[in-house]
Formats: structure tokens, sequence, C-alpha cells
């Protein structure tokens, strides 16, 4: 059996189940709106290779929240879309971008440069399109191209049946080939019928509330209530930081082998985490800031690898903002721990909303002791976003939505491909139940070369779950 055969056979679709009989299924076929989820492909592992290899000598930055899954794979979130179950119908478009560059030039340019982002896929009649927005600049002549919603990928489904009426789809490594119109716009380097890497997919299609019978009340602006403030105080804030790309990808990574997990209420946005219910004070006159956070990060790996953040805190003055957390670690241990500082000029809201985005961040000399001494004093660490409410109707940004079913630490793969057998049987499609698993409804489709494991009363079909991060 080919290496594509292989792939047509580990491509597994499962919506999940919605608590209805079997008898019942055909009544929530209904359409659904996507909402959130995540996309993770590497495009071509051989160009990535390409791009960062003696040759080109380039890199790749990631844009828009995406973020990296292992060794070659980018990870693109918050799917908006529709899902039909009745016709199988399917679109779901992801948020963010990659962008390689290559081949640099005397004058500080690239020769090779290219961004591809917001990928889109689309199923109808048993065939999937992969749709992407792409940057180019074509190969020798320089010419920049932009287009939008390319038909880059044919995306081979092998059969499988998308109807169904779950609150999840998930399709798992399908084989991807190079289109006409996207062999043009990958300025020249590949033509057209070449295999690009597989993509992973999963978005929720939860199904539509129903209207309740109980009004809701309002929420309360009496006075009362804003007494309950000091003066100064904020209403709500979040930080988001990704720490480090790649000590992320050291991580989850062959030599470390490890895992990072969320405590607390702190929160996985792919590329960054999210440490929410901020509380402090803001001086308008000043513009400075005091505030805290919860939530808590743990990694853990082989060599000795086991950091603790928590307890996260920002001061900002003089247009100069660090944070702080507390540290547990092998080479330190303490609290309101200052880890990294960051740009904060014209700290001023607008709306009622105190804003810095991704502020470039660097290490501090007591950061440094925390990671080991993996990165030196100064090291450049993931961009700060700072989120403060300072008024109880002003909304914070939402965080990249990975999907309900999205694992919130990423587990390198171990999956193979599967035999003939195996693929076969990774093929069944949809199921139902009396009832959705362990109290909420989970998608229970499987990565490449799981099996079936047993058909229960209501004939629900369970799989053993390979991780894909």
């Amino acid at each position: 059996m080919t290496a594509r055969s292989r792939a047509l056979g580990a491509a597994v679709v499962c919506v999940a189940v919605l608590g209805a009989l079997l008898t019942a299924t055909a009544a929530h076929a209904t359409s659904r709106t996507v909402r959130g989820g995540r996309l993770d492909w590497g495009i071509k592992s051989s160009f990535q290779s390409y791009v960062t290899g003696p040759i080109a000598k380039g890199s790749y930055s990631l844009t828009g929240g995406a973020a990296t899954v292992g060794a070659s794979r980018f990870r693109f979130h918050s799917a908006t879309g529709s899902y039909d179950g009745g016709t199988g119908a399917f679109t779901a478009a992801y948020s963010g971008g990659v962008r390689f560059v290559g081949h640099r030039k005397s004058d500080g340019g690239y020769e090779l440069d290219l961004t591809i982002s917001r990928p889109t896929v689309r199923v109808s009649g048993g065939r999937g399109t992969l749709y992407v927005d792409i940057t180019s600049k074509a190969k020798g002549a320089g010419t920049v191209t932009t287009s939008t919603a390319v038909p880059f990928a044919a995306l081979s489904l092998g059969g499988i049946d998308m109807k169904g009426g779950g609150t999840a789809v998930r399709l798992d490594n399908l084989p991807a080939t190079l289109t006409s119109q996207g062999a043009r716009s990958f300025a020249g380097y590949y033509t057209a019928g070449t295999a690009l890497d597989p993509v992973s997919l999963v978005a929720d299609v939860p199904a539509p509330a129903r209207p309740s019978a109980t009004p809701t009340a309002a929420p309360s602006t009496s006075p009362a209530k804003k007494a309950g403030k000091a003066a100064g105080a904020i209403e709500d804030g979040a930080v988001d930081w990704g720490v480090r790309r790649t000590f992320r990808e050291y991580v989850t990574g062959p030599v470390a082998d490890g895992r990072w997990t969320l405590t607390a209420g702190a929160r996985d946005g792919g590329a960054l985490f999210r440490f929410p219910d901020g509380e402090g004070t803001y001086d308008r006159r000043k513009r400075a800031l005091k505030a805290g956070f919860d939530g808590t990060l743990h990694f853990t790996g082989r060599h000795g690898l086991d950091l603790r953040l928590g307890g996260l805190r920002v001061t900002v003055a003089d247009g100069r903002g660090t944070l702080y957390a507390d540290v547990t670690s092998a080479d330190l241990t303490g609290k309101k721990v200052p880890l990294v500082t960051f740009a904060a000029k014209d700290l001023a809201p607008k709306d009622g909303l105190l804003q810095v985005t991704e502020a470039p961040s660097e290490l501090t000399a007591s950061g440094a002791k925390a990671f080991g001494g993996m990165y030196r004093a100064g090291t450049p660490m993931d961009p700060v976003t700072l989120s403060i409410a300072l008024t109880d109707d002003a909304t914070l940004p939402a965080l990249p939505d990975l999907g309900e079913s999205a694992s919130p630490s990423p587990v390198p793969s171990t999956s193979t491909a599967p035999d003939a057998k195996a693929a076969a049987a990774s093929r069944t499609e949809n199921a139902a139940d009396g009832g959705p698993v362990g109290g909420s409804a989970l998608p229970i489709g499987l990565a490449a070369g799981t099996l079936l494991a047993a058909a229960a009363a209501f004939g629900l079909v369970r799989r053993r779950r390979t991780r894909t991060g």
C-alpha cells in the first residue's frame, strides 16, 4: 500500500452525539453555525526545511494568534462558518497566518517572501477544498501578488459521509494536493498536483439555544453597586503571554517530551496563555497601573524540567511595564519575581478599555534564573498583551478559540499510518446514543491508526483517541 493510500485511510470524520436516540438523529441534522475550533497544517514540511535550511537561510513568523504544534505544524484558530447535517455541506474559516522569508538580499529584503493566512475548508458534494489568503513574491521576477480566498489545495475525503447532527466536526489527516491556482500563488516553487501536508481540523457546531421562558434580568448599574469599587479600581482585566514560542516547542519536543497544564482559571489560546480576572488600580493622571491576575501555568518534562508560574502581576509606570510571577523551579523559587519588561507608552483608555497590544518583551536577570539559565537576560520573549476594563460596560478582547474539543496541552503525536483493515474500520462516521458521554457532548473522532473499541447498547461507537496536540 502506498503512503498516499495509507493517508487516505487515516482521514476520519466524526460528529459528536447530541443525546438523541437513533430514531431522532434526522431531527437534529439541521443547519448549524460554526463557533470555534482549530486547524492544524504544516503547509509543506519540506518547504519549511528548505526555508530554514542552509540554502535559503530564512525563517518563519506567526501572525494573528497562530501557533506551532510539534515540530512542523501550524495551528490556526477561532473557526467561523456553517455546517448542514442534512446535506453534509461544511464551511469553516480559521484565523492566523504564517510568513516565510529566505534568501536575504544586500538591501535587507528577501528573494523569498510568502505569507499564508486565514485557511478555510469547504466541503460540498463529497469534495473538499482548502482556500487561503496569500501574499507571495514571484520566484526570480520578484513581483508581489496578494490574493484572497485562493482555492489552494484539494482535500481527499476518502468517501467519508459528512452528514450528521452532532455538536462538533472533526477531520484528521486529510491528504491535500496543490491546485493549479495554488501553484501559481505559491510563487512557482511547486507544480499543480504536488502533495502538501495533510490537514486536520476541529469545528464546534453547537445546537441553537432554545428560547427561555424566563426573562433574563438586566445587569445592575445602580450607584450602590458602583460604590463598592474603590477610587481608581479596575473592573476586570487579563494579560495574554505565550512565554516564548521556542520554549513551548522545546517543552513538547522530543528532548523534553513534556507538557504544560493550566489551572486556577488560566486558559490556552494556542499561541498564548490568558491569565484572567484582573484586579488592581489605575492612576489616570500618572497613567500608572498595578494589577494582579488569576491562573497558574506549569511546565514539566524530562531532564528536570519543572517550572511553575502563578500569581501574575503587572505594573506600568513612566511608559515601562514589568510582568511579575510567583515562580517555583529548580533554580529559583520566590514571590513576585520580575520576569520580563515591555514598553507601555501612552497608556490611556479608550471607551473604558486600557490596552497594550503585543508589546515586545525582554527577559530580566531574575527571569533568566527562573528558566534555569536557558536564556540570558535581555533575550526577547513573546509579546505581552494587556487588557484592562475601567468601566463595567467595557469588553475585553476574545481569546483565540481552539474549540471545546481541543486539548489544552499539546502532546506530541505518536500516531502511525494504519493498515488496510484499521483504515476501513476508522471510516465509521456518525453515532448516536441515549446521552452525552460524561455529561457533555464530546467529539469522538479519532486520529490516524485508531480502532473501534465497542458498540454500546444505544449504538454508540467509541474510539480510542490519539491526541494530536
